[in-house]
């Protein structure tokens, strides 16, 4: 069983600020690192972490084949990431003392992903994962060719939009998003989270936890965060999806699964950095321990 990423692959420049800029401020940074980003290179990363068998599709530019390298290192299979003529996506990433974070993002090639990324999910099927996000073009494309050969496929609603939401609420059969993300949802479609068209709606809090939303049989399930002192938050929420979904493809319980996926969270937080930042499953299990 295989779980399919069709994901942004970015180059991350992460600044440690003494506070988040505001409009016309010129603030000096007082540490620089650079590493692998991308929401979707995070939970591919995240996924692999976890002890599942990950194929991530996209695209780097003629500059980003120590991306690629890296995402292999990880334990992601690249082989269908294209090389295109746009540059490779990145982002500008500021992080304040109590972790939390401002990003500039640049697409790239993540926007300009050609058909053929897309081959490995002929195949998919049944006990496979697709797994999208909002920052790469095709993915409505691949979730229709996922849903087609039996495969189940979730959705981070991020960066968030309500159009993009809109699109894919009939294609996938589990949405993520963040608590403000769904009271936009909410907002804009008029309806409870418990009256989308989508049979799971997970939703994290944060420092609040997670919740997750049975749909079908109008159930919710609620797991507490776990309390650290956060460095950075840049790719919580990535991790958390990550192992969540590589659980539910191990076939844990739901509630194992966010319980996973929390502390996968909260053990990232204490960690600068983003993709290379991600813990192990051993590393995982021990911090619940």
């Amino acid at each position: 069983m295989t779980v399919y990423n069709l994901g942004s692959i970015n180059a991350d420049h992460v600044y440690a600020v003494p506070h988040l800029p505001v409009a016309g401020e010129t603030l000096a940074a007082t540490a620089l690192q650079r590493g692998l980003g991308g929401k979707g290179a995070n939970q591919s990363v995240a996924m692999a972490q976890a002890g599942a068998k990950v194929v991530h599709m996209g695209a780097v530019g003629a500059d980003g084949s120590w991306a690629t390298e890296r995402l292999q290192q990880l334990g992601v299979d690249c082989s269908a990431v294209a090389t295109v003529s746009a540059p490779t996506g990145h982002a500008i990433v500021c992080v304040d003392p109590a972790g939390e974070n401002q990003i500039v993002l640049f697409p790239g090639a993540n926007q300009a992903l050609p058909d053929q990324v897309l081959t490995p999910l002929q195949h998919c099927g049944a006990g496979d994962w697709l797994v999208l996000q909002n920052e790469t073009n095709l993915q409505c494309e691949a979730a229709q060719i996922a849903r087609q050969r039996g495969a189940r496929v979730a959705y981070s609603a991020a960066p968030f939009t309500v159009e993009a939401v809109q699109n894919m609420l009939g294609l996938c059969d589990m949405i993520i998003m963040n608590a403000g993300e769904a009271a936009q949802l909410s907002r804009a479609l008029g309806c409870d989270l418990g009256q989308l068209p989508v049979p799971v709606v997970v939703v994290t809090r944060g420092a609040e936890g997670a919740d997750w939303h049975d749909t079908l049989n109008a159930q919710q399930i609620s797991v507490p965060a776990h309390k650290v002192q956060p460095i950075d938050t840049t790719g919580a929420g990535d991790t958390f999806a990550g192992f969540l979904i590589a659980a539910l493809h191990a076939g844990a319980s739901t509630t194992a699964a966010l319980q996973l996926a929390s502390a996968a969270a909260a053990l990232k937080v204490t960690r600068p950095g983003t993709a290379d930042a991600i813990p192990s499953m051993a590393q995982v299990q021990a911090f619940m321990a």
